[in-house]
């Protein structure tokens, strides 16, 4: 028996074809129950209903196989007239909710009798039967009918309720030839873009468009010149430098010679209707789908072809909302991984670049309405401001907003609004639940795709990033490279701030923009505001100054270009002044560079005037700030121990040769390896007591610190020993017992030491004891050269040593050459330059001077290998000139 208000089914229609099908109680059934249906209807021509009849079979089946648990079975039937689907259950004690008198069957708040007031909706005819075994819902819809040979149409619609346009419709036709250049540039397309054709004939479409989506997730608009057929919205670039929003239709034909081109039909974008295709274009009544092809649910909200990339789906999305409600605006928002907060990911009837990524939070209020996870409906945003954050300042009144959902888990969020109060209520939002179920799924997939696809991107951007800092350790180049990886790829603009030591305050260290026009402006704003504090949570947070001064200053100028004011501005004159204030008027973060459990500074990134980051690019920006943080204090390290190693190294040497009366003194010194100053090679000259002058050059075992300790400890206790007083042998004797008692530091030491003591008559008479060393050799006037010193015991090996000193006189145009095996032992393969190729050049010295004599010594060691050397090198020359050379 039929329960009371609920209308039995009609049975005197002719029943021409019939399918029927079970489906177990398990979840995935629905889905199956929807192909099913979809595949039956597009298979008798009936695509007209299609959308509806599958819509209402997903929710009849939901509540047979999870709500009462039962098999469902459903039977489709058709009539010349309408198209009737049963759908029954094996629980016949489940009660259908009934509508009392001012009581509606549910609330689209919650699941519970939904699908019948689906049916209520959407039905022509419906009905609820019950036997002793089960319980059956069914529904009729009726075939619409059309006129003869329509493609499509439309209802006969009030004047009120038709599109607003323009007094004049202007439609730009623009055709691409294969080379994607304009061809044809008609006049209205010069009227609304302010461009004449003798102007753009030749030129890239692409250089006068601006296209909506984020760089690397979508279809480019090169892409969509090259397919069959497009449509969507865009904007161009107008004469005047602003963006004219367009909706564009693209056909691909060629002509008889078989050119491809494209033709492009734009109008504005509020004037879309003139050129959108219908929601729901219908197939001809006798045109029946023979194809199997199985379509998503969401198709039947979006149409079809569906956008292949995010934005493209979520632009269509809200733009069919709008359509489907009559609304003024549309918006979108996508949930963060955490779901506590929303993205704005896609708008009509809003400032979109202002909008863009700009984020709200799930929760705004304690209410029902206060929460994004269930529908709210807002007569008049008047009375309660702030309800919905992303319409504060639009001047929208009324709003419906919904959420997306998938296996319960909240997506995103899909509202629409009006300018006038009033215009909704719970049925327009239970007409966009619907919507936004049949494509929450899509979305989210669609979502994850664009995550696999930043996320490989960003993977192999951090790859690079880190073999790019990893690669120096300079600091001023490390911050270089942070700015350059950031900019433009990450923000528009990037600043670095140094922390030098906890007590320091932050530094403004590096400034970057996009535009290099812009950077000095922005430099200079910066340094006119506090920067950030250095707080060392992890993650981005919104730093507001930057935005505000830039505001303040623009408005400084201005006044000041009006005769109101007379306060400084930045930069030279107005027009800087806005366009760096344009330039950093969007959002800007702050990110921590955190290392070693220490603030270091922070990386700072902007956006140009009302833009946004996205969360996907922060997340990215924290994890680079990371490891550029860990990059610039290990480049800071480094420069430290450098700076600390040289002063070390400096302090190994002699402060300075001093002035020996009437002898010329020369030094050459080189230190193997890169950053040494100081090896295991020293040598040193410096006064004893009056007349007198000491002078070594010794060779330490090895390089590097271990030998320079030793070299500091040799050169000391030289000086030490020798104004004691003390004889050469001596002196090398108790430098000897010094270097034995460093025990395992310890390290053998050759040693060249001698006295010098010039002479009235201009000679100069030595006293030298040569530890081991290579000998010193004295070139005389007529160019022989020989040893100047008999070889003795090495330092460092032997604790009794007996050493003995050798006098000589240099007389007037001699040189005394002393160097380390550097020298001698300088190798090209099996060659090496030794004790009697050091005499070959030396004897060719002739008359030079001792820096000239040093200089050539080098010169010849240099040239005799082509690779660096590898040993440290040191040259003493001193050379006594002749008399006619004072």
């Amino acid at each position: 028996m039929a329960e009371p208000g609920v209308e039995t089914r009609l049975r005197s229609s002719v029943i021409t074809a019939r399918a029927a099908a079970s489906f177990e109680p398990v979840g995935r059934s629905v889905a199956t129950a929807r192909a099913f249906v979809r595949d039956t209807l597009q298979g008798w021509g009936y695509s007209d209903v299609v959308d509806d009849a599958v819509v209402l079979t997903s929710e009849l089946v939901t509540n047979a196989v999870v709500h009462a648990g039962t098999t469902a079975d459903v039977l489709c039937l058709r009539s010349d007239e309408a198209v009737r689907v049963e759908v029954a259950d094996h629980y016949p004690e489940r009660e259908v909710p009934l509508q009392s008198a001012g009581q509606p069957f549910g609330s689209p708040d919650s699941e519970g009798g939904r699908g019948l007031l689906l049916c209520a909706a959407l039905a022509s005819r419906w009905g609820v039967e019950y036997t002793p075994t089960e319980k059956q819902v069914w529904f009729q819809l009726d075939l619409p009918q059309r006129p003869v040979g329509a493609r499509s149409a439309g209802p006969l619609l009030p004047v009120t309720m038709l599109p607003v346009a323009d007094g004049h419709v202007r439609v730009a036709v623009i055709q691409i030839d294969r080379e994607s250049t304009v061809s044809a540039w008609n006049e209205d397309a010069e009227v609304l873009f302010g461009y004449p054709a003798k102007h753009v004939i030749g030129k890239q479409l692409t250089d006068f468009a601006a296209w909506p989506h984020t760089p690397g997730t979508g279809t480019g608009i090169a892409d969509a010149l090259q397919l069959s057929r497009w449509e969507g919205s865009y904007g161009i670039s107008g004469a005047d430098g602003r963006v004219v929003p367009v909706y564009a239709s693209h056909l691909r034909v060629r002509d008889a010679e078989g050119e491809p081109s494209t033709v492009c039909l734009l109008v504005r974008d509020e004037e879309r209707a003139v050129l959108q295709t219908p929601q729901r274009a219908p197939q001809s009544t006798g045109t029946a789908f023979t194809d199997n092809r199985t379509t998503d649910p969401f198709e039947v909200f979006i149409g079809s072809p569906a956008p292949d990339d995010l934005d493209g789906l979520l632009q269509r999305t809200v733009e069919r909302a709008r359509d489907m409600l009559d609304a003024d605006a549309a918006f979108l928002l996508l949930a963060t991984d955490d779901e506590t907060e929303l993205e704005v990911r896609a708008t009509t009837g809003l400032p979109s670049a202002r909008q863009r990524f700009a984020r709200v939070p799930v929760e705004t209020g304690a209410g029902r309405y206060g929460s994004a996870r269930m529908p709210a409906v807002h007569e008049d945003l008047a009375a309660v401001p702030g309800a919905v954050p992303l319409l504060n300042g639009t001047g929208m009144r009324s709003v419906v907003t919904v959420p997306l959902k998938v296996e319960g888990r909240l997506t995103g969020s899909l509202g629409i609004s009006a300018e006038a109060p009033g215009r909704y209520s719970n049925e327009e939002a239970l007409r966009l639940q619907f919507a936004a179920d049949r494509i929450a799924l899509a979305v989210e997939s669609a979502r994850l795709g664009e995550l696999e696809k930043l996320r490989r991107g960003s993977l192999s951007f951090l790859v690079e990033a880190s073999d790019l800092l990893a690669g120096t350790l300079d600091r001023d180049q490390t911050l270089a490279l942070m700015a350059q990886m950031t900019v433009p790829t990450l923000a528009a603009w990037c600043a670095v701030y140094t922390i030098a030591d906890q007590s320091s305050e932050p530094y403004l260290s590096y400034v970057l923009h996009e535009d290099e026009e812009r950077i000095d402006g922005l430099k200079a704003l910066l340094s006119k505001i506090s920067p950030p504090e250095p707080v060392p949570t992890p993650g981005a947070r919104i730093w507001p100054a930057p935005g505000e001064a830039a505001h303040q200053a623009a408005l400084t100028s201005s006044m000041r270009s009006l005769g109101l004011g007379s306060s400084p501005a930045l930069g030279s004159g107005i027009g800087t002044t806005l366009a760096t204030a344009a330039a950093v008027g969007g959002e800007t973060v702050v990110l921590p560079l955190v290392a070693r459990n220490r603030v270091i500074g922070m990386l700072t990134l902007g956006k140009p005037s009302d833009d946004h980051f996205r969360q996907e690019i922060l997340e990215l920006a924290e994890d680079l700030s990371r490891r550029a943080a860990l990059a610039l204090d290990n480049a800071r390290l480094y420069s430290e121990r450098t700076a600390i190693s040289q002063a070390l190294q400096r302090s190994l040497l002699p402060p300075g040769l001093p002035e020996v009366p009437n002898v010329e003194v020369e030094v050459i010194y080189r230190a193997a390896g890169e950053g040494n100053e100081v090896g295991g090679d020293f040598y040193d000259l410096f006064p004893i007591h009056d007349g007198a002058y000491g002078f070594a050059i010794g060779d330490v075992c090895g390089t590097g610190p271990e030998a320079a300790a030793v070299t500091g400890l040799a050169r000391h206790a030289l000086r030490l020993l020798a104004r004691e007083g003390f004889a050469g042998p001596a002196v090398l004797e108790r430098l000897n017992a010094a270097i034995l008692d460093e025990g395992s530091r310890s390290r053998f030491l050759t040693l060249l030491y001698g006295e010098l003591w010039p002479q009235e008559d201009g000679s100069a008479v030595l006293k030298m004891v040569c530890a081991g060393h290579p000998l010193p050799l004295r070139l005389r006037q007529d160019g022989t050269v020989e040893p100047a010193a008999d070889p003795q015991p090495l330092l460092g090996v032997m604790e009794d040593l007996e050493l003995y000193e050798q006098s000589m006189t240099l007389d007037p145009g001699d040189v005394l050459l002393c160097v380390t095996d550097g020298v001698t032992e300088r190798r090209e393969g099996t060659r090496m330059l030794g004790d009697d190729g050091l005499a070959d050049v030396l004897s060719t010295c002739t008359g030079l001077t001792a820096g000239a004599v040093a200089g050539r010594i080098l010169r010849a060691v240099e040239r005799f290998a082509a690779e660096p050397a590898s040993d440290d090198m040191a040259i003493l020359a001193m050379r006594v000139p002749e008399p006619h050379a004072e």
